[in-house]
């Protein structure tokens, strides 16, 4: 039987949804306060102490109890990963930027000052994709074909030099979302309008995590296991253990009718927890879910 796999955008979903004292480590980033729209990533990218959200106009940082942006590189920002290095996306360039649009894959090393090519620029805009935060191993699905590639799951693991196609059974529906483990790339996972899903097999299988009829929101790895977002009647943070397999609720704000889009968990603090919702609200953990501080409401700051 042919899957259909398909690649949704945060506007479908949030639509779905309704229906039923810092200083900045760089001198090259400026103070921000204001608001930020269609946020399409999260993570501390390269940067224990940054939270990096990648918004429609650039980066947005939270550092310390403050706010910063880029000056420039104001890049709309798609499937956005941050990496122990930095970051890879994708996206479209920004007004002022001469890059070729779509970005295709990009990567940066500092803090989003610069940016270079991997591969596929002036060609592809790939909203489902993800990279080991460790491993830099990349996992993508491509929606149309292009110069290198068929539409189909793909994976690299040498930073986007060669791409191998990846079977992807038992994937189904539409993709919000993709996770690759830090370190071992053999664990992917997937947000769809089905549910959650997880392969142990480098993508080759997928298994549902989540009842039918609850529909997946975000994927985020640990080193331990898998943290996600789903939506059955209300927004659910889950974290899956991969050691014996255990899945526990977490503890999370209230969020009517909105759900959680992005999760990203400290690398070097395992208790330091954010996530960005639907909605735009974001909020963030420093003691394990045990309590909750807002750092954006509808995408202002807080």
């Amino acid at each position: 039987m042919t899957k259909k796999i398909k690649v949704f955008t945060l506007g479908v979903a949030t639509l779905l949804l309704a229906a039923c004292s810092g200083e900045a480590a760089d001198s090259y980033e400026v103070p921000f306060e204001g608001g930020m729209s269609h946020v399409h990533g999260l993570g501390y990218a390269g940067d224990e102490n940054a939270l990096y959200f990648a918004s429609h106009h650039g980066l947005k940082i939270y550092r310390e109890g403050e706010w910063f942006e880029t000056p420039d590189n104001l890049h709309d920002y798609m499937g956005f990963n941050a990496t122990d290095e930095g970051f890879y996306t994708s996206g479209h360039p920004g007004a002022d930027s001469d890059l070729p649009n779509p970005l295709g894959i990009q990567r940066s090393e500092d803090g989003g000052k610069t940016i270079e090519e991997v591969d596929f620029q002036g060609e592809t805009d790939f909203h489902a994709m993800a990279a080991g935060y460790n491993s830099h191993d990349l996992f993508l699905i491509n929606p149309a074909k292009n110069s290198k590639l068929e539409a189909g799951v793909y994976k690299s693991g040498d930073q986007g030099k060669t791409w191998q196609p990846v079977k992807a059974e038992g994937l189904i529906g539409e993709v919000a979302s993709l996770a690759l483990h830090p370190t071992d790339s053999n664990y992917v996972a997937a947000a769809t309008s089905t549910g959650v899903f997880l392969s142990k097999d480098a993508g080759a299988t997928f298994r549902a995590l989540t009842p039918d009829g609850e529909r997946g929101t975000a994927v985020h790895f640990t080193k331990e296991g898998l943290i996600y977002g789903s939506f059955g009647t209300a927004a659910v943070l889950m974290q899956y253990t991969m050691g014996n397999e255990a899945q526990e609720q977490m503890d999370i704000p209230e969020l009517p009718d909105d759900a959680i889009a992005y999760i990203a968990q400290n690398p070097d603090d395992g208790q330091e927890l954010a996530f960005y919702t639907l909605r735009g609200h974001a909020y963030l953990s420093e003691d394990g879910t045990q309590n909750w501080k807002q750092l954006l409401d509808a995408g202002k700051t807080e």
